[in-house]
């Protein structure tokens, strides 16, 4: 196992942000590295991602989620599909206070890190849920304005499964590797792709892309 150096690890996020150009502050970056460090620690037991490196969970991880940040301007209650070890939806709640963040996954031990992840990071805004996503049932006023997720499943799957969760005039936000053509392709046909937006990630030398996903009516 790599060893966890904080200062090393914390100038690297510092240094991608300033590159990217986002609003953080110091204490959110704080709050980030506390983040990395518990998913550092509970990993060796849980699993939680495949990557064992702590720098590259700065890069593909952190830096990862932090690109995505800006298309998340107007939003105000998110939900993140599949969240597996809070990614992006952990981020977003440090970077965004003032939204509220749902995250739900099928497994129980991630949801457990998710939830000891909000209570010592005192993120009042999270929520957690362990269930399948296609059987989620929350109050209409409770809706989503966007659905996220991150190399989460197929996006035809994707929204099938979550579609009933997402508030009137609201959208996906997809966060995927390359730009799939033929899974927006295979899209139900009263959803359309709104647009693809390339991300470049800081020490990042793969393709990382933003999915807009909106009703087509």
């Amino acid at each position: 196992m790599k060893n966890f150096d904080r200062a090393a690890l914390a100038q690297v996020l510092a240094d991608g942000i300033a590159e990217m150009g986002l609003a953080v502050t110091p204490a959110q970056q704080e709050q980030l590295m506390d983040y990395l460090g518990l998913m550092f620690k509970w990993n060796s037991v849980y699993n939680l991602t495949s990557l064992r490196d702590p720098m590259q969970m700065v890069t593909h991880h952190l830096l990862d989620s932090l690109a995505a940040v800006p298309a998340f301007a107007g939003a105000r209650n998110v939900l993140d599909v599949g969240s597996g070890g809070g990614l992006p939806g952990i981020v977003l709640a440090i970077v965004r206070p003032d939204m509220n963040v749902s995250m739900i996954d099928t497994v129980h031990k991630k949801t457990a890190f998710l939830t000891q992840v909000k209570a010592q990071l005192a993120l009042a805004n999270v929520t957690v849920y362990t269930a399948r996503v296609e059987q989620l049932q929350i109050a209409e006023s409770a809706r989503f304005d966007v659905i996220t997720s991150r190399a989460f499943a197929d996006l035809s799957d994707f929204v099938n499964w979550s579609s009933h969760l997402l508030a009137e005039g609201g959208r996906y936000i997809a966060l995927k590797g390359t730009a799939p053509r033929d899974e927006q392709q295979r899209l139900p046909g009263e959803w359309k792709v709104s647009g693809v937006e390339p991300l470049q990630v800081p020490r990042l030398g793969a393709e990382r892309h933003l999915v807009f996903i909106e009703p087509a009516a």
